[in-house]
Order: C-alpha cells, then structure tokens, then sequence
C-alpha cells in the first residue's frame, strides 16, 4: 500500500457558462448555499443557466464589493461551477436561489469576459484536487473532526446535523470544502482556502481558521463576560444611587454624587491657575470619585478641592492709576500724614511706569486713634483695590497663618488664603492689624510664620500647610499697623519700610474735627449742619482740656457727647430748625469738668526749677524738674517716679557740676556739707529717657548758685559728663507742647536742626529755637541775667556752700 491516494476526478471540462459576481461571498464544492440575488445582470445569468446550460453557471467572488459590475481583473481567477437548484422570485424585484457547489474551476483570462445577449460568459476549465499524503491526511481530519466539535461549544449557530454531516466526511478535500462555508472568516481568505488544490494543505489552511476562529469566540466571551459583569455593577450601582437620591429627597437634601463630581470636573477645567494646583487638584478629584459620599474621607477631600476652587489664583483687579485723583482720595480722607501718604502717590507712580510690580509692605507705626487703619482704607480706594483686613492682636498660634495640615480634623487653611478667598483678587490692599500684639506659645511663633508672608523676595511661594502647595503673594499690597516696634522682632522690621506716624499737632486735630469728625457726629446724630455751631475756640478747649491723646478717637466721643445733648434739646423743645451755638465758655455745660490738665509755666522765675519738654505716646509735655538743698552730709534723694535712664542723667548732670565746681566758684567738697534732692513732680506717672539730662543739670546749677530760672524758656537735651547736649527725639510733639504752655525760647541739641523741617511754620513762628553744644550755652540762655562773663569767674573768692546756707549768704562766688 502507497502514501499517496488519488482523488477523484472531475468529469466535467471547459466548458463556456454564464458567470454570476458574488459580494463578499465564496461559494465552495459539495455545498449548498441560499443566496439574495438583486443585480439585474446576475438575474439574466441565473435565467440563462436555467434555459440553457442545464441549471449550471459560475460563480466566482469579486475583489472589490463596491463595483456593480466588475471587469475581468475585478474578479478572482478561481471559482465553483454550481448548479441552481430552486429560484423563488419575491415581491420587492429580487430573487431568492438556492445553488449547490459542484466543483472548482478557474476561467480563461485572457479571452476575457465574453457578451451575450448582455449576459457576461466566461470559459471555464475545472480544476481537480492532485495528490497529498495520506497519513497527514488522516491524522488533519481527525484533529479537524475535535477542532469542529470545539467549534461547535462556542458558536452555538450550527446546527447539530450540520456537525455530523460534517464529522461523518473523511476525505480532507471535501471536509476542507464542507467546513469553510460556515466559517466567519473574510472573504478574501475563504477564497484564499478555494485556491488551493492540495486537499491536504486545504484542510490544514480551514483547521488553522477553525482555531483562529475558537480563540477568537473564547476571548469574545470573556470579554462579554466582563462587560456583562461590569453592567451589572453599574446597574447595581445606578439602581443604589437612585435610592440614594430618593431618600435624600425624602429628607429635603437633593444631592447627587455623580453630577456633583461632573460639575466639579467642569469647574476645575474652566477655573484659571498654575497647573501645579490644577493638577493637585485632578488628583483629589481622582480620590474623591473612588471614595463614598457617607466617609469621612469624603468631606475631607471635597472641603479640599472646594477651596482650591473657590481661591483667586490668577485673578486680578485691574487698578486705574490716576496720581491726581488718588492724592485728592487720600486728602480728602485725611489731613496731615504726609510720609504715608507720599509713599502711596510714589508707589503708584512707578506701577504705572513698569505696569507690575511687587507690592510693598508698609508698617504704619503710631499711637491709638492716629488713623492707621483707615489710611489703609483710603489707600485702597486711591489704587481701586479690594480691602480686607486681618488683626492679629492675641494671635499666638503659628497656623493662623500658615493654616492647619489636612490630618487634623478641622483643618483649615491659614488667614492669609482665608482672606484672599473673601475678596476674590489676588492684589487686594492686605492690612495686617496690631502686628504688635501678637504672642508665642507651644504652638508656634506666628511673628515666624509672617516673615515669609512679608518678604518681597519669597511670599511669590508662600506655602500653606493646608494648600501644601505654593500661593503667589507678590501682588498683594500688604499694609501692618503697631503702636510700638519694641514688641516686633527685629527680624520682622527688616522685611517692612517703617513709616512713623506720631501723632496730630493741636493745629490738625483742629482742622480734623472741624472738617471731618463733627460732619460725620451731626449725620451719625439725625443733625443738620445748620443744627449745631461750635467755635474754634470751642474745638481747641475739647483737644486741650477735655482729651489727653496723640490722635483724636477721645475728641470725637467728646464731640458725640456734644451732639447728644444738643439732639436732646431740640427734641424737649420740638424745634428741629433751631441752631445751637457752642462756644469755650459753654463746654461745662456740656462736657463737665474738665479731665486733662497740660503744663503751663510758671508765673515767675524760680530758683531751682527748671522746665523741661518730654515726649509720651499720647503727645509732647512740660516737664518740671525741682531741686532743694539742704544742709547735710552729702545724701542725693531723687523722686517722681524716674526710670533707671533718667536717674543715670541726674547723676550725670551731679557729676557735670562737681567737675565744673571752681568754675562756678563753688568750693570742691560743696556737696559734703548739703543733701540735694531732686523731684520730678506728677510722681505718679512713670517717667524715662535721657532728654531731661540738661534740663536736671540746669536746676542743680540754679539752685547751687542761687540763680532763678527764666520761666519762659523750656530745653530738651541728653548730657554728658563732660558737658556736651547730645541729640533726642520727638522734637514736633515737644515744640507742641512748648508752643501750648506759652513757651517763648526752646533750647535744643544742635544736632536737632534737620527736625524742624517736620514742624509747621505756624508753630515756629511764635518760638526762639536756640541750638546748643555743650551746658555752658544752656546755663547762659536758661538763667536769668546770666552773661558767660558773669556765670564763670575762677579768680572769684570761692564761699562753701554749707557757710551760706547757715549764714543766708547766696550760693555765688561773690558777695
């Protein structure tokens, strides 16, 4: 017996037949197959096989599905010569034809396509299987016969006759041809299995698609297996959320997680910011569609992508600068501050010269009641920002600006971001209130946590712990108020341009009741300008006698006292057109006693007081120094309340005269035989600083020498042991004070000059400024008749003092 068999020859030749085009269809050997036949020219072919070539015709596949009627190279050069076994012709034009594959054949292309009666006719010239092995034969259909019974668990399509039709063939060739008809393969490739005449590489060719087509049918079902699973769960899923809105709406909450997360996502692609929020922000948003509404989690990460959101991370209020019409803002809100506001008008000078610019970081210092934070108001409306203020007086926790790290439970971020997020703008005018009065505990330092805030060179990247992520800071305007700067690190001043603002002269204070205080008290109290009418004198009486303050919160309450009793009277009388006339005279009745009393000098002068000038925080004073000799052994008593730099300058001022004791004509061991005691009076107010040094040094000499006082000179010095007036502050408050009780000659440090630039002329204009060096110049200019020939005279018989207090003789070197 021989490996090879011999297939079956085809009796059939050439032979011409009318061919039929098949569309994405290949029709095979031994199988019968019902086709939809709608071309015209297929139903001639078809009518012509039936009348004239004994119900046969070709059938051959075209290569492109879309032509009508394709050309000799539109068609494949391999088809089956079939038989027509029944033809049904249907209503809508087309017919239904039921053909049985006899067998393969090709058609001779280069005759070509032939036309007869408009039927297209090919030569056809069969084409037998040849020989193949035949144990591979054997060994493809039993593996073909498997492969087929898989086939059939996973296309459940085919019928259980047409798999024992088909397991019952044995011949690779006609098992070949009877699998591929049911194969869900293309048409190209099906044709590709008709081509072959190897009836063993033809089996091999439909089992290797069989396979294809059994892994194809498995992964087809896993995948729907997936995806039914997956509905399932969004099934589950929609049908729990259905119930989870109706009971929501049930308790009066319409609320739905899944819009809510689209309209989030919608509002964080549309919302301006750096992408490094943007993206910080997608990440959460990733967090929060994975967690349940009902966890904790959940508010967590929502209270955080909501703040992200609702904070003005690139948004900016276009400021109109106008220098004009912001010094008019800035005046007509207040009068005086000159300093603060020029720095404003420079500022906004050279924003509009370089378009952006950092903003800067004022520290506003100066007593209650001054106007600080309404001149950040006014700065504000003068650059057309937003405004919001933050006071940080008792502050001493570090996370009220920095904010809280999102493990906390109720963690929020700092009040910086807090803020900008009120205002919406990220260049708003920031006005950091009582920067003085912040604490520290063990929760931090919050005067650290603001040197970040207030530098120009790193609040670009300003970290908040609750952001955990960089704030842009630079544009904000920040403006930080204090009544002192002892309190504020020094560190901190050095990120802040101080601008100091001490206080309204009477002459301002004046000009401010009268222009903006009483205007605002009559509309606050239902009055008409025409209702009350209160001298200047009226007003000057309030500021001096009735308030003791460097700005003029107390003097507007005194003016709300006076309009109160005013509204009562025209209420009682029912007149509300009558006008009531205030005047100085008048202010008993209204105010009661007075409440301050201010230094006046003296009605004479005196031996052994001296009028000195000292500066408090609520304004400049008259300060009167006394000193009593005493016979004694040389004990030195000084009173009033002094602080440890005042005593240090009465001591130096006793040393000053001791050394310069022959001088003056005194013997040099005066001070055995008498006890000095020196007294500040008002003793129960604290009294400190070094500027009484000339004025303590010129009493002693006083009442050493038995020289009066001029009363209507005042001085303000710091001494040295050698003599020499060094320079002091407060040289306007002074002045003030000096100019109020009828001081007519000031003595000053000659150093102090530059300070009278700060001082209104209407002030000078009444007062002799003498500068001086040293003591000599003082004790000439501040003792009565005293020439420097007649002070100093060395050659003089030199008297002890204590013999001229026991003999009533003067305390000169002369008789």
């Amino acid at each position: 017996m021989t490996d090879a068999i011999v297939f079956e020859k085809s009796t059939y030749g050439s032979m011409i037949l009318p061919v039929m085009s098949l569309r994405e269809v290949v029709m095979f050997p031994k199988s019968i197959v019902p086709l939809f036949v709608g071309r015209d020219s297929s139903i001639k072919a078809i009518e012509m096989a039936l009348d004239k070539y004994e119900k046969r015709i070709f059938l051959v596949a075209q290569k492109d599905p879309g032509q009508e009627r394709p050309d000799v190279d539109g068609l494949y050069a391999v088809g089956t010569v079939s038989k027509v076994l029944q033809m049904l012709r249907l209503p809508d034009g087309t017919i239904k034809v039921l053909f049985e594959g006899l067998y393969r054949a090709s058609w001779d292309h280069e005759r070509g396509l032939m036309i007869e009666d408009d039927i297209q006719m090919v030569r056809t010239t069969a084409l037998p299987d040849i020989e193949g092995s035949l144990m591979e034969g054997e060994a493809l259909v039993r593996a073909t016969h498997e492969a087929v019974e898989e086939y059939s668990q996973v296309n459940r399509k085919l019928a259980k006759e047409t798999i024992l039709a088909i397991t019952s063939v044995s011949q690779p060739g006609r098992l070949a041809d009877s699998i591929a008809p049911h194969l869900k393969a293309t048409y190209d490739r099906k044709q590709g299995v008709l081509e072959l005449r190897n009836p063993v590489r033809r089996l091999e060719r439909v089992y290797e698609l069989i396979q294809e087509e059994v892994e194809v049918f498995s992964l087809e079902k896993k995948i729907k297996g997936r995806v039914k699973k997956q509905m399932e769960e969004n099934q589950k899923d929609y049908y729990l959320g259905e119930q989870l809105k109706a009971i929501h709406k049930e308790m009066g909450r319409d609320f739905d997680p899944k819009a809510d997360m689209e309209e989030l996502e919608v509002q964080l692609k549309d919302k301006d910011m750096p992408a490094e929020a943007r993206a910080k922000a997608m990440a959460e948003m990733k967090k929060l569609r994975q967690t349940p509404p009902s966890s904790a989690e959940y508010a967590v990460l929502r209270n955080y992508v909501d703040w992200i959101l609702a904070l003005p991370w690139n948004v900016v209020r276009d400021v109109d600068i106008d220098i004009k019409q912001a010094q008019k803002i800035l005046d007509d809100d207040h009068y005086g501050l000159e300093k603060p506001k020029e720095r404003i008008l420079e500022y906004l000078a050279v924003q509009a010269l370089v378009k952006k610019l950092r903003g800067p970081i004022l520290c506003l210092v100066g007593p209650p009641g001054v106007g600080k934070t309404s001149l950040a108001k006014s700065i504000a409306r003068a650059t057309g920002r937003e405004f919001v203020r933050l006071s940080l007086g008792g502050v001493r926790d570090e996370a009220e600006i920095r904010g809280h790290r999102r493990t906390y439970v109720g963690a929020l971020p700092g009040k910086i971001i807090q803020s900008l997020k009120r205002v919406s703008t990220n260049n708003p005018v920031f006005c950091l209130d009582e920067v003085d009065k912040m604490s520290m505990d063990f929760r931090g330092d919050p005067s650290a946590a603001l040197l970040e805030v207030l530098d120009p060179e790193q609040n670009s990247a300003f970290n908040d712990h609750y952001l955990d992520m960089d704030y842009d800071l630079s544009q904000v305007f920040f403006i930080t108020t204090a009544n002192s700067l002892q309190t504020i690190p020094l560190p901190l001043q050095d990120r802040m341009e101080i601008i100091t603002i001490p206080g309204y002269l009477e002459t301002e204070k004046e000009r401010i009741a009268s222009d903006f205080l009483l205007p605002k008290q009559l509309e606050q109290h239902g009055l008409k300008p025409e209702n009350l009418s209160m001298s200047k004198g009226a007003i000057l009486e309030i500021i001096r006698r009735y308030t003791r303050e460097s700005g003029v919160r107390n003097m507007e309450r005194e003016l709300a006292s006076v309009c109160r009793k005013v509204a009562r009277a025209l209420v009682e009388e029912g007149d509300m057109d009558k006008t009531v006339a205030v005047t100085k005279s008048m202010l008993g009745t209204y105010l009661g006693v007075p409440k301050v009393r201010h230094g006046q000098r003296e009605e004479e002068a005196q031996v052994g007081v001296a009028t000195g000038l000292a500066w408090t925080q609520v304004g400049g004073e008259l300060l009167f120094v006394e000193v009593a000799l005493m016979p004694g052994t040389g004990k030195i008593e000084i009173t009033g309340k002094l602080g440890d730099v005042m005593q240090e300058s009465a001591k130096a001022a006793i040393s000053y005269i001791r050394s310069r004791s022959e001088f003056f004509g005194l013997r040099k061991d005066f001070y055995k035989e008498i006890d000095t005691h020196i007294h500040v009076p008002e003793g129960a107010t604290p009294k400190d600083g070094p500027s009484a040094g000339i004025t303590l040094a010129t009493c002693l000499a006083s009442a050493l020498l038995d020289i009066p006082v001029r009363n209507d000179v005042a001085m303000t010095g710091e001494i040295t042991l050698r003599g020499r007036v060094l320079p002091i502050g407060g040289v306007r408050d002074k002045l003030l004070a000096a100019h109020r009780g009828l001081i007519t000659k000031v003595l000053m440090p000659k150093e102090n000059e530059r300070d009278l630039k700060e001082v209104p002329k209407v002030i000078l204009k009444d007062l002799e400024i003498v500068f001086v060096e040293n003591m000599d110049q003082v004790l000439c200019e501040a003792l009565k008749d005293v020439t420097m020939e007649t002070l100093f005279c060395p050659t003089a018989d030199i008297i002890p003092v204590s013999k001229a207090l026991h003999k009533g003789h003067e305390f000169t070197s002369t008789q």
